[in-house]
């Protein structure tokens, strides 16, 4: 995204309005006493304690204990909470997603089909995106996000043709539900300066018309980028509506942490100031997209400090070293199931090659940044241990933490050899729920498919890893990420790799203290233990006591440091 009016506007309130805007937007406060007693307290703590209640002070964790332990330290003024039965965890952690992302249906249309949306046709799609040119009829790119191939009736990708049929006087973009790939019309082929002779980028497609060199619309990876950087780039007013209604959507599901894992200089900049501004009460995990801020990072041009707010902090850099498996571009060691485009020796394709990968990774860990990368396919995979393999052997560092975005497609033999690494997964293991079906009977096969985000390997090789939901790619619900761990469940109702399952408990940790650790983070975060950040979620009930019934538990109450920032009710 290209946030520069953004980013001048709040730099313009900042700096004008001074005092009196930051009054205006200054974080919530909570009770300096407060105590929550007669629940189900689940600490996260190293045992797993369970216990009845919690004491805050300030905006940080006094106690855990019973009832009647935490009563005894209850003096004037203290607010007592009587849960009267209910779940109190700690805040769930984003461990890997694209705020403020998920509030992109008040800037774009909704393109996605079921089990999110609604769009079952290429003409369903069409239409909506007529739709979203008739309600911003001042917008210079018209967009629209989510739609999914595999799920429309005409099985294939929106090609610039259809999108013709919106506008040929405005640019149009339709983004894949992956985030990987995007369709565009012939506009806006003319603005990007995409034609027949265009070659085809490092790292990325520029799909063409059958016999011809003639692009189709279709742009898969790094191919891309300048799509969706001149799409998304947007004036002050749709900024606070994507992030008003992002935030309502992350606190309302619980979350007190949360991820911008791939960020331009100008988003970065723009999220940085909103966060100094008091406008976004969460946690704030961001990660520098490399080919964006990189160099600059590594020549001491840019500070990571000058990032750090009070609840945000730029803490990794990010590489994207292959695609999507749902778009064909995931870099797999074997063939596609099904053959993409007839071709039974397709494998996909890297998005940075291997000498590049392991000249980057070695120059970021050797400045000591944390990296963060994303992996899908086993090829990706392999390129990316053996990269931080010889980077480790250059520069050792005792505990890395190297994050393995995604992860999906990992062997047995890949996950082993993350412990010796120091490299830890963030699995998408909801994506058993969203795609498990389309994975094994499109994409991998009945066999590959099974092992996908494999949780249970990393238990037994000693490896901790977290979950994430890559939102908006699907829907900010931790409790699915959760779910979805435990019974590994498909949309259409079978139970793909059931030896990869976890229990309930070891679900929620990779939601909660180990999304924490992943980024060093576990000593003020994650668990409710004495002395951390009082970052708590309040459930309707409790998903240790019913845990097939987990994704219909509300979240009652969101706290951020001891105050409240959502309310159900």
């Amino acid at each position: 995204m290209n946030w520069k009016s953004v980013l001048v506007v709040l730099v313009a309130l900042g700096v004008g309005l001074g005092v009196v805007f930051r009054l205006a937007t200054r974080l919530p406060v909570g009770p300096d006493h407060q105590v929550f007693i007669n629940g189900e307290v689940i600490t996260m703590d190293s045992e797993n304690r369970v216990v009845e209640a919690l004491a805050v002070r300030g905006d940080r964790i006094e106690a855990a204990g019973s009832t009647d332990d935490i009563m005894a330290l209850v003096e004037e003024g203290t607010v007592v909470h009587d849960l009267r039965g209910r779940t109190l965890l700690p805040g769930f952690i984003d461990a890997h997603g694209h705020f403020p992302g998920t509030g992109v249906a008040a800037v774009a249309a909704d393109l996605t089909s079921p089990p999110v949306g609604r769009m079952l046709s290429i003409e369903d799609v069409v239409a909506a995106l007529q739709a979203e040119a008739e309600r911003r009829p001042d917008s210079d790119w018209i967009h629209g996000s989510g739609y999914d191939d595999t799920l429309l009736l005409e099985k294939r990708h929106l090609n610039r043709d259809d999108l013709d049929r919106v506008s040929t006087e405005r640019p149009v973009l339709a983004m894949h539900v992956s985030g990987h790939i995007v369709a565009v019309n012939s506009r806006g082929l003319e603005l990007l300066g995409i034609d027949a002779s265009t070659p085809d980028p490092a790292g990325g497609v520029i799909q063409r018309r059958p016999g011809s060199d003639e692009p189709n619309g279709v742009l898969e990876e790094t191919a891309r980028m300048a799509a969706m950087n001149q799409a998304m780039d947007m004036g002050m007013a749709d900024f606070f509506a994507l992030t008003k209604t992002a935030l309502l959507d992350y606190l309302s599901h619980g979350v007190t942490t949360a991820q911008s894992g791939g960020m331009t200089r100008e988003l970065l900049q723009g999220l940085t100031m909103a966060s100094k501004l008091g406008m976004i009460p969460l946690r704030l995990n961001m990660f520098a997209f490399e080919e964006d801020l990189g160099p600059e990072l590594l020549s001491g041009e840019v500070d990571p400090a000058d990032y750090q707010t009070e609840r945000a902090s730029l803490v990794a850099v990010k590489l994207v070293a292959d695609g999507s498996i749902q778009g064909y571009t995931g870099y797999l060691s074997q063939p596609y199931y099904t053959p993409y485009q007839g071709d039974e020796s397709y494998r996909g394709y890297p998005s940075i090659d291997r000498e590049t990968l392991f000249s980057k990774v070695q120059a970021y860990h050797e400045a000591g940044f944390q990296l963060a990368i994303h992996g899908n396919g086993d090829a990706s995979i392999e390129d990316i241990l053996d990269a931080f393999e010889a980077a480790q052997r250059q520069h050792p560092v005792d505990d890395p933490r190297m994050i393995l975005i995604h992860a999906q497609m990992a062997r047995e033999d890949q996950v082993a050899r993350m412990k010796g690494l120091g490299v830890t997964p963030s699995f998408f293991t909801a994506h058993t729920w969203f795609w498990g079906d389309r994975h094994r009977d499109i994409f991998l096969g009945p066999e590959r498919a099974a092992v996908i985000s494999p949780s249970r390997w990393a238990l037994d090789h000693g490896v901790r890893y977290s979950s994430h939901l890559d939102s908006p790619v699907v829907p900010m619900r931790p409790l699915q990420a959760v779910w979805s761990q435990v019974f590994r469940q498909t949309y259409a109702g079978d139970v793909l790799g059931p030896e990869q399952r976890v229990d309930v408990m070891q679900a929620l940790r990779a939601v909660t203290i180990d999304a924490a650790w992943q980024t060093f983070q576990e000593n003020d975060r994650g668990s409710l233990e004495p002395g951390k950040y009082a970052d708590i979620v309040i459930l309707s009930g409790s998903p240790l006591a019913e845990p097939g019934a987990m994704r219909e538990l509300q979240v009652d109450r969101t706290i951020i440091g001891g105050a409240e920032v959502y309310r159900r009710h």
